[in-house]
């Protein structure tokens, strides 16, 4: 099930949304380093994390889903969003330096295909920044966030993916150890159930954060689709008729 925009955006207006997204953003900030001069690409609905590019950045795009929908982003000066296909995204081949792709990968019918544009569009040694559902999660458990939405990944099937399409994996990141409530008492403690839940290790956290860097050859070639034909009636100029 994919989430549409509308119910993206009403999670991060509420308490819950703008924790985890203070937690989740800290992570993709300190995965993503220095963006001045890049081209910067967020993929899915990646407009809450990117406002830290956009001073930097040579250039921000935000492009989201036809099957989610799209809002303009930013609110100020003109609009980043690109309502697009991401299994055929209208940029030319080595465009992106980072892409920082979240609400993205377990929305898509065609994960490999997706790797596989991504690998296309991602400049030479340009970085591929992941954020997914951790499987075992309580946040893939539950229903009540987007991130419980999906087709969940576990560390070992996110890097298989990764390595499979010529992205070597070169740091990962846990995050949103809090459970995935509204409860006042729960986000008061919000750093209290970060530190305990990394005591526990990463089983614990709700998210995995990976950033990766692209390979020079790609392992596995794209498909060829089909070329598709529209057949057209044979309609010629016609005439006024005299009564």
């Amino acid at each position: 099930m994919t989430s549409d925009v509308a119910r993206l955006i009403s999670y991060y207006r509420s308490p819950l949304g703008r924790i985890s997204r203070s937690l989740i953003r800290e992570q993709i900030t300190a995965l993503a380093g220095d963006v001045s001069g890049k081209r910067v690409l967020g993929l899915g609905f990646a407009t809450p994390y990117l406002r830290f590019t956009l001073d930097r950045a040579e250039r921000v795009l935000a492009f989201m889903p036809a099957r989610q929908g799209a809002s303009a982003w930013p609110r100020e000066g003109p609009s980043h969003t690109v309502l697009c296909d991401p299994l055929e995204m209208p940029l030319t081949d080595a465009a992106i330096d980072l892409t920082i792709a979240i609400h993205a990968l377990e929305h898509v019918a065609d994960a490999e295909e997706l790797m596989r544009e991504l690998w296309r569009i991602t400049a030479p040694n340009g970085h591929l920044l992941l954020v997914v559902p951790r499987r075992r999660g309580i946040w893939a458990q539950r229903d009540n966030t987007p991130f419980g939405q999906g087709n969940p990944y576990s560390g070992g099937q996110l890097e298989k993916l990764l390595r499979d399409h010529s992205f070597v994996p070169e740091a990962w990141r846990d995050g949103l150890f809090l459970p995935p409530v509204q409860y006042s008492l729960v986000l008061r403690w919000t750093r209290f159930f970060e530190r305990m839940g990394r005591l526990f290790g990463p089983a614990m956290s709700g998210v995995i954060c990976v950033r990766a860097r692209k390979e020079a050859f790609p392992a596995v070639p794209r498909r060829k689709r089909a070329a598709r034909y529209v057949r057209l009636p044979g309609l010629s100029t016609a005439t006024a008729r005299s009564r």
